[in-house]
């Protein structure tokens, strides 16, 4: 069952921001998602919360100013995602456009693990670093800290990850969500604690007078990373978080980005000139990630760090091979999971736990985000690891905490869960192959007690009917240079239509004709092949479709149920 829920404006709100030139529609949008003065929409980079607020940024530009200073050898440890890329990318090149001497390491993240270990710090100790940065991950990796120490690395942690109860003792720690951190913006991505970083560094060179012109380089430069980053890691876009985003994308229409997001555009099939944030999420950032899922993310770092376009070409179309080949895999493990829960009514329960030997560890997260979306109940799903463990990947539904939910099973289980971490909507875990049943059963005791049964029902939250006037190519225009993402989110629209005609396409696509107030529309449900009645309630994405060189408006239909 699927329960529709308009989203309300207060009428008030939206004639004031209307009042100010904004489009109607926005306007009601922008009301809706809690925008009560129209210079909560200002996205300049005077905007931006300053750095200073975030606690150890202070620290950190020392320690890096010193380093500089004293010609020491630096190396970034990366995350194998989206973020940890763009994060390694922003700090590679933003060191050294300030004089460092920068490397990087990524560690293949079926050998290592996650997070900065002991073996990983005994790797990077080979390159003989002075001081180890981690983009991304570091805030839970007590003992590869530990390790640093030992071998006489210096460690500034840069991270954007819930702790712990203990924090590593590294010389600096950068992290909005560390305690004693009063930073507004708790939603940072990885790559957005770098760039901040980079910005407080660049204020302590400048104090020290290293820069010739008195200013140093311009890092507005690497918003197009930012953006990127910020994006695909699925952080929610509060306003500071939209400022990253919204410079990142501007630069991104004018041209202005480094040869690797331009190659991956281009892999992609899209138009840099009409970059959105969707391009981000759906196109760019799951190429990046194919590298990290299948291969080694260095792969997708080189694409972002070189200046050689050639190059970047040429890397991008491996990634988008990988792409494909992650699509391929996904698809058939997909199809064992559906076939595991043929018949399956999750009724009562209120998770789902999977495990499949010869599943792919690369790509359980999208399989569980696929099951979660498929029944709507939070999902791990496990592959196969080393030694007897398996790696389990996690997808959760609004209303439950996924890491705080892994918490609680560790805590009344102590011995069940080997290490974990994550967010609220997702996770990752690794524990005996012995023990899963076991965790299936406790997990799903702990999710019965943390969750409302109400949110098992699945919500399609919209935002109401959009008069026929505005269904128009201008406002979807409008939309698709607006910045949405995770709590943001695009616009969705629900209202009921006649059907003209439906037919479909590859025998898994529904193409409809659809009609409302004698005004016709194309309307399309990716990967839903059943026939629909004579009228139909919708719920649906207003989108520019374009073919030949027309563009018009096409809906994209998200929910379909009888009128």
């Amino acid at each position: 069952m699927t329960r529709i829920a308009p989203r309300t404006a207060n009428p008030a709100t939206v004639r004031r921001l209307v009042d100010t030139g904004l489009h109607p529609t926005l306007a009601r949008l922008y009301a809706a998602r809690g925008i009560t003065d129209p210079r909560e929409l200002d996205d300049s980079l005077a905007t931006l919360i300053p750095p200073a607020q975030l606690r150890g940024v202070d620290d950190a530009a020392i320690l890096l100013a010193d380093a500089i200073e004293a010609g020491a050898r630096m190396l970034v440890v990366a995350d194998y995602d989206c973020d940890g890329a763009t994060a390694c990318a922003v700090a590679v090149r933003g060191l050294r456009a300030m004089g460092a001497d920068i490397a990087y390491l990524v560690p293949n993240r079926f050998e290592y693990g996650y997070g900065l270990t002991p073996a990983i710090v005994q790797l990077a100790a080979q390159s003989e670093p002075d001081l180890i940065i981690t983009v991304d991950n570091g805030i839970a990796s007590i003992d590869g800290v530990e390790e640093a120490r030992s071998l006489g690395i210096a460690t500034l942690i840069t991270d954007h990850h819930l702790p712990a109860d203990a924090l590593p003792q590294a010389d600096v720690i950068v992290n909005p969500n560390q305690p004693g951190c009063s930073f507004p913006s708790k939603a940072l991505a990885g790559v957005g604690v770098m760039f901040y970083t980079l910005l407080a560094l660049r204020a302590e060179l400048r104090h020290r007078g290293a820069f010739a012109d008195g200013k140093g380089p311009n890092l507005a430069t690497l918003l197009d990373l930012v953006a990127l980053g910020t994006v695909a890691d699925v952080v929610p876009l509060d306003r500071n978080n939209r400022v990253l985003v919204s410079q990142g994308l501007a630069r991104m229409r004018a041209g202005q980005m480094c040869p690797g997001v331009r190659a991956l555009f281009s892999a992609a099939g899209r138009d840099a000139g009409r970059a959105s944030t969707f391009d981000m999420g759906f196109g760019l950032g799951p190429r990046l990630n194919a590298a990290g899922r299948l291969a080694d993310m260095s792969l997708g770092i080189e694409c972002l760090i070189t200046d050689d376009m050639g190059r970047a070409m040429n890397i991008a179309q491996e990634l988008d091979r990988l792409n494909r080949e992650r699509r391929s895999i996904e698809a058939d493990m997909q199809s064992d999971a559906l076939l595991a829960l043929d018949g399956f009514d999750p009724g009562q329960r209120a998770s789902i736990a999977l495990f499949e030997p010869g599943w792919h560890q690369g790509v359980i997260g999208i399989v569980a985000g696929r099951i979660k979306e498929k029944f709507h109940r939070p999902v791990v799903a496990f592959a196969p690891g080393d030694d007897g463990e398996i790696k389990g990947s996690g997808r959760s539904i609004p209303g439950l905490h996924l890491r705080d939910a892994l918490d609680l099973v560790s805590k009344q289980c102590p011995d069940l869960i080997l290490k974990f971490g994550g967010h609220a909507m997702a996770a990752g875990l690794t524990i005996r192959e012995t023990d899963f049943a076991r965790f299936a059963d406790t997990f799903e005791a702990v999710v019965q007690a943390l969750i409302d049964p109400a949110d098992l029902t699945r919500r399609v939250d919209t935002d109401g009917p959009l008069e026929t006037g505005f269904m128009t190519l201008e406002t979807a225009r409008h939309l698709e240079h607006a910045i949405w993402g995770q709590g943001f989110p695009a616009p969705v629209f629900d209202d009921v239509f006649e059907v003209d005609n439906q037919r479909l396409l590859k025998d898994k696509h529904l193409k409809l004709a659809l009609r409302k107030n004698n005004a016709r529309f194309d309307a399309i449900c990716f990967n839903y092949a059943e026939p629909v009645p004579a009228a139909i309630r919708v719920a649906y994405r207003l989108a520019v479709n374009e073919y030949n060189g027309v563009s018009s408006v096409q809906l994209m239909l998200e929910h379909i149920e009888p009128a």
